[in-house]
């Protein structure tokens, strides 16, 4: 059968045809045909209603669905069936794992397996009173004042007995009463019946207003049908899933029915209800006959003949006791968790605690999220954190244990991640000694929800042993809304998956929420749910810090000394300097340029534009755990230098206060407003003084000294009222020039 003929034939078991009107019913078959199916699949629905249905009505109808410009679609009968309480099947498939066995449980509501339930003998009751079997149903299913609705006269369509509306006018406690003094002529209490077909009867009280669903009263029982395997082990399942059958009655022909408690308090309960319970038959079987949902109902009456065999009370009171004590067993017995342990005998013997993958931070088989803002060079960190688990090195001061990692790249295109990788290992300076540790599986463009993933990435990793699967990043596979608790804490149950089936660490990165953070925990900043910050077992949270100017001209000025010193070390020029002159960047520079050839000068002040467009670039973050393992840590400050997060080890950045740990209110109150143009000006002035070494400036130094171009140092020169130039050099007019060696 194809699977959408299949889906159909299910919505379709929702929807009673005698429910609808007649265009609904055309509609039905125009789905139907729009849908590709061939009208016996309408034609079987269809005769259902047996008061309307006409053979050959459904084909002549077919006929004349010539299709339109609006048609009617399949979309239309699966709203009917939704509702009506269908809810389509999600659980489908799966993959299967290298060690898995087809057919092996692994069905949450699965309790027997069919294939090897033996059968349970049943046997007509040889000492008949069909007037006791009748009143001891009645008794077992309805209090004496409720009204109980049966059918006793049926009539003959096409070949085939169908069931009248019946009658519905008398209480169960009436009919007790009479059943009492009928000296076992049912007949003569109910009416005559067809011994040939059998008789009916309705398992919920009505109101005694008529028989539809509207009329029920209580929904008390729903009837469990299934004829399509023998009697003996329908009987034995029933059984052996501890229905809650308050009567179990054999119909007379191939199949039984179970009347089982649903107990609900209104309709929508009931239909909840009724979709667990034929759940779980499904699962372990018993295939129902859909049509028999709704509450009003006709099961077969005991107490009668049918074609020869007794409609007979099988058993009464089978099972649980109701439908909440069943339920809460089926949960229990399928949920796979393990018993509670007493501490005491575990206290003189309490197992290893796994060892740590990053010192004080994270154990191996654990969890860790790295969460920040856009820029702060997440997928960056994960990746030296790669390296270092690699190579067995240091990450960010942390040290870490050596293993396999599994990089699972979810955002670059093949060739950016692996040349990220190069351009990591190169700026660590690190010689890729153990590159058989990192294997990266690109998945960009391939991403699927990690309910998904999460068996395949299992089936590829099993046999690696992996020390950590480092997922980078995870909004790409977020199943469901990131900001409902019980969808991300289902979706964060498959890294708790990954990890006990691996029995690694899974590490992964996230964003933080859209607007200031300030005021905000550093674990209540990532995106979404609070699930996320406390679902791992550690969470470092990455927040930057705002660089002052004179602090940025500060390391702009360390950074150039440092340069300068090398060239001069590398000349063999640096006892010709002291250690006070490459303090100063301008007093550096005059001694580069007593001191080095004009080609080594020029290639400094090429390395010297690099380092200031380097230290213009950097940008400073704090690093913040919250831990479950371990102690809290003191927060690392760390400079993000393309493409590297470095330690701060200088104690630059301790005393900053992150920007986006004040308030938004507060932030800029104290900041005066900036003037661009004098920051322009100020600029010239210092890079003049700097470059100035008693025999002129050119274009060319202040080009080198502030990574301008020379547009940029023209425009600048023009602007500013105490400079000129003439030609490529520079010279100030309005004022005398200033000594060379005035201070920095």
């Amino acid at each position: 059968m194809e699977r959408n003929e299949l889906d159909l034939k299910q919505t379709l078991a929702y929807i009673e045809s005698m429910s609808l009107s007649y265009q609904e019913w055309v509609g039905v078959g125009m789905g139907l045909k729009e849908a590709g199916l061939p009208v016996s699949v309408w034609d079987e629905w269809s005769r259902r209603d047996a008061r309307r249905y006409h053979a050959g009505e459904c084909a002549r109808k077919w006929e004349t669905f010539r299709g339109t410009g609006n048609p009617i679609t399949a979309g239309t009968i699966v709203q009917m069936a939704l509702s009506r309480g269908w809810r389509p099947e999600r659980d489908g498939g799966h993959e299967l794992g290298w060690e898995a066995e087809i057919g092996a449980k692994d069905d949450p509501y699965m309790i027997v397996d069919p294939h090897w339930v033996e059968g349970r003998d049943l046997a007509e009751p040889e000492d008949w009173h069909p007037a006791q079997q009748l009143i001891t149903y009645l008794e077992t299913l309805f209090d004496s004042t409720e009204t109980v609705g049966y059918v006793t006269r049926s009539f003959e369509k096409d070949g085939k007995y169908m069931p009248t509306k019946g009658d519905w006018s008398r209480t169960a406690g009436r009919l007790i009463e009479e059943l009492s003094r009928c000296k076992d002529d049912v007949g003569a209490v109910l009416g005559d019946y067809n011994p040939a077909v059998g008789a009916w009867i309705r398992f919920n009280p009505l109101d005694g207003k008529g028989v539809r669903n509207d009329n029920v009263t209580d929904f008390r029982y729903a009837l469990v049908e299934c004829d399509g395997m023998e009697l003996e082990r329908q009987n034995a399942l029933i059984r052996e899933l501890e229905l809650p059958v308050a009567c179990l009655v054999h119909s007379g022909g191939k199949s039984l029915h179970a009347i089982v408690h649903i107990d609900a308090a209104d309709y929508n309960e009931y239909r909840s209800r009724v979709e667990y319970l034929y759940a779980v038959c499904r699962r372990n079987g018993l295939e129902l006959d859909q049509q028999n949902r709704n509450p009003s109902r006709l099961s077969r009456m005991p107490g009668v003949m049918r074609g020869g065999k007794k409609q007979y009370l099988i058993d009464i009171n089978l099972g649980k006791a109701n439908f909440a004590e069943w339920k809460e067993w089926i949960e229990s017995v399928t949920d796979d968790l393990p018993d509670p342990e007493s501490m005491s005998e575990v206290w003189d013997h309490l197992p290893d605690l796994a060892p740590p993958l990053i010192e004080g931070v994270l154990r191996q088989g654990h969890k860790m999220l790295l969460a920040g803002p856009s820029k702060a060079g997440k997928s960056f960190g994960l990746i030296e954190l790669v390296i270092a688990l690699a190579e067995g090195r240091d990450w960010l001061g942390f040290s870490c244990a050596q293993g396999r990692v599994l990089y699972v790249n979810l955002e670059l295109d093949r060739a950016s991640c692996l040349h990220r990788f190069r351009d990591v290992y190169d700026k660590l300076g690190w010689p890729p000694r153990h590159l058989s540790n990192i294997d990266i599986w690109n998945l960009r463009g391939k991403a699927i929800p990690m309910d998904k993933l999460a068996p395949k990435l299992i089936r590829r990793a099993l046999k690696k042993e992996y020390i950590a699967v480092v997922i980078d990043p995870i909004y790409k596979i977020i199943t469901g809304d990131e900001n409902s608790a019980d969808q991300m804490a289902a979706f964060c149950n498959q890294f708790d998956l990954v990890c006990t089936e691996l029995g690694c660490a899974v590490i992964y990165c996230h964003h933080h929420s859209k607007g200031n953070q300030g005021g905000k925990r550093s674990m209540d900043r990532a995106s979404g749910s609070g699930v996320f910050a406390r679902d791992p077992d550690a969470l470092l949270d990455l927040i930057e810090l705002d660089i002052s100017d004179d602090l940025r001209k500060q390391l702009e000025n360390n950074a150039v000394c440092k340069v300068c010193g090398a060239a001069l070390e590398a000349a063999g020029r640096s006892d010709d300097v002291s250690q006070d002159t490459l303090c100063s960047q301008r007093e550096a520079l005059d001694a580069c340029k007593r001191l080095l050839s004009g080609t080594a000068y020029n290639a400094l002040l090429d390395d010297v534009a690099d380092t200031r467009r380097e230290v213009q670039a950097r940008t400073a973050w704090r690093i913040e755990g919250t831990l479950r393992e371990f102690p809290r840590f003191p927060p690392v400050n760390l400079w993000f230098e393309f493409p590297l997060h470095r330690p701060d080890h200088s104690g630059l950045l301790a005393d900053i206060r992150p920007g986006e740990d004040v308030p938004s209110w507060k932030q800029g109150r104290d900041k005066k407003p900036v003037d661009k143009r004098q920051e322009r000006l100020s600029a010239l002035e210092t890079a003049y003084d700097a470059c100035n070494m008693g025999d002129g400036v050119t274009i060319a130094d202040l080009m080198a000294y502030m990574g301008k171009t020379k547009n940029t140092v023209r425009s600048y020169i023009d602007e500013h009222p105490d400079f000129e130039r003439d030609g490529g050099t520079v010279r100030r007019i309005s004022q005398q020039e200033q000594p060379a060696c005035a201070p920095f």
